[in-house]
């Protein structure tokens, strides 16, 4: 049993709009540090030794930090400085993650405009009489959150596509301790999203496919601003519909086991628009996260036979669906047994049980 403890969460709200022109000079200074970073990294990646030839040179954020300490009096930013610092840290991470000298540079402007992103320290950032105070400036936000109760951690101000601001910030809160008491598998496709083990269902509405005629004609009249609207509006639809069901399995489980399908693997496939309509990965992150928060078990186990195994017998017979030539089979009896399956809810039964034999012996789920 987890013990109750404080977890971290990133709360998003938005900018009012007044702000647009500071935060987008902001921005634009913002790639002007990673740029720089990114030009000593370049140059200094790689030392040439006489007679030997290149050692590579691993540069850390610190280093960077001396070899850019006087950009932001040279070149008059208005970012405070521990954002010059965040920002070099930022790239130095990402250099580490993705295991590069050098990163894609931060374009400001051009068809190939980087979106705002603005990172900040616990130490740049305060809440003051309703308004976020940063780099000198009070910023006015939609408070849906109630901000002034909660102690600032690190974060960033953002920019949407339609070139909208948010004010991302992670704060730490309390578990709170899930009432749920149920069990449940999680079947994922693409006739239907989520197929729980109870019979629930989170129906696939084609978001994408229902705008495909629309987006085309605003590629087509280079709308570009008519463009961004759309895929904000998928987005948005998309990720609504996962919150309220991610949200609901959470509040009514103490168990929650999903299968391992791999949606970036079935994207490069001919099932591409139907994967990403489905959402998976979406799905996936929000009751991995939300799990967390409330004490939930989260477990994601490998799905392999799940569909075509009988969840009462254990067998695999001649005529369970396998493969994709199975997929027009959406329900079959077990020769073995006589019991009739729907095939969505036979394979999520079998997830669950899955996660059951996980648990009970301690090994890695897949």
């Amino acid at each position: 049993m987890r013990e109750q403890a404080n977890v971290i969460k990133t709360l998003k709200v938005r900018v009012k709009d007044k702000h647009k022109a500071i935060l987008n000079r902001m921005a634009f200074e913002t790639n002007q540090v990673w740029n720089a970073a990114n030009a000593e990294t370049s140059e200094w990646c790689y030392i040439p030794i006489p007679e030997v030839g290149y050692i590579r040179n691993n540069i850390s954020a610190f280093d960077l930090q001396k070899w850019l300490k006087g950009i932001k009096k040279a070149r008059g930013f208005i970012i405070p400085a521990v954002t010059v610092q965040e920002i070099i840290a930022v790239h130095a991470k990402a250099r580490k993650q993705f295991k590069k000298d050098k990163l894609k540079w931060r374009a400001s402007g051009g068809a190939r405009r980087s979106l705002g992103f603005v990172p900040f320290k616990s130490t740049g950032i305060k809440w003051i009489n309703g308004q976020v105070k940063f780099g000198g400036f009070f910023i006015n936000v939609w408070d849906s959150y109630g901000l002034s109760k909660y102690n600032f951690k690190s974060g960033s101000f953002s920019e949407d596509s339609r070139g909208r601001w948010y004010f991302n910030i992670v704060v730490e809160v309390p578990q709170v301790k899930s009432i749920g008491i149920g069990e449940i598998g999680i079947d994922l496709g693409l006739k239907t999203t989520a197929t729980c083990s109870d019979g629930t269902q989170l129906a696939r509405k084609a978001f994408y496919r229902n705008s495909e005629s629309k987006l085309g004609k605003a590629q087509r009249a280079n709308k570009k601003k008519q463009v961004k609207s759309i895929h904000a509006k998928i987005k948005n639809q998309r990720n609504d519909a996962m919150h309220k069901f991610s949200t609901e399995l959470v509040r009514n489980n103490g168990l929650i086991v999903i299968g391992n399908v791999s949606s970036s693997a079935l994207a490069k496939t001919k099932m591409a628009k139907s994967v990403l309509d489905a959402g998976w990965h979406m799905l996936k992150t929000q009751l991995d996260y939300k799990s967390k928060g409330m004490l939930v078990e989260f477990v994601e186990v490998n799905e392999k036979y799940t569909t075509q195994m009988c969840s009462c017998c254990g067998e695999i017979t001649a005529n369970s669906p396998k493969g994709r030539t199975g997929l027009g089979i959406r329900e079959w009896s077990c020769a073995e047994c006589g019991t009739v399956h729907d095939r969505d809810i036979n394979a999520a039964k079998n997830i669950l049980r899955l996660g059951h034999q996980t648990l009970a012996v301690g090994i890695p789920a897949f």
